[in-house]
């Protein structure tokens, strides 16, 4: 059999978001300032890329503003604090799952790249419904509590 050498992909949105100084992204980080840059680019993609993961700062945003206009407990911040950090990594995970395997299938269906997706998604799913239900026991009591004072 011939191998048959295909054709370099044509340039997309993803060429614009992915920094070309990253040609060589299996090796190491050469220093911890390096390692944090390209943290941030993951957090810049995701950011730019992904409408959930937009969605998901929205709401994390406005649970910890809602918890310290209402004056929480520090641990009671805490807590809404990483779950919604819980989300947010969670979220970015799953995209580099999605990420990882499209690369590895390309354009073809696998049950196993449908399952790897779908239990990624799924990590996101439920942190972020637990994270609402944290935010919902800790947050609605003081602001019930506050809209009834107006009253």
């Amino acid at each position: 059999m011939s191998q048959q050498i295909s054709t370099p992909p044509k340039l997309n949105r993803l060429e614009t978001v992915v920094s070309k100084q990253r040609e060589l992204s299996w090796a190491v980080a050469s220093n911890l300032f390096v390692s944090f840059k390209y943290a941030w680019a993951g957090i810049t993609y995701a950011f730019q890329t992904q409408r959930n993961f937009r969605i998901h700062v929205s709401v994390c945003a406005l649970a910890i503003g809602l918890s310290v206009f209402l004056h929480l407990k520090a641990v009671e911040v805490s807590v809404i604090t990483v779950t919604s950090g819980l989300v947010l990594a969670l979220e970015l995970l799953n995209t580099a799952v999605e990420s990882v395997v499209d690369l590895t299938v390309e354009q073809k269906y696998h049950e196993l790249a449908k399952i790897a997706k779908d239990c990624a998604a799924a990590a996101v799913l439920v942190s972020a419904l637990v994270a609402i239900l944290v935010a919902v026991m800790l947050i609605l009591p003081p602001l019930f509590k506050l809209i009834l004072s107006f009253k």
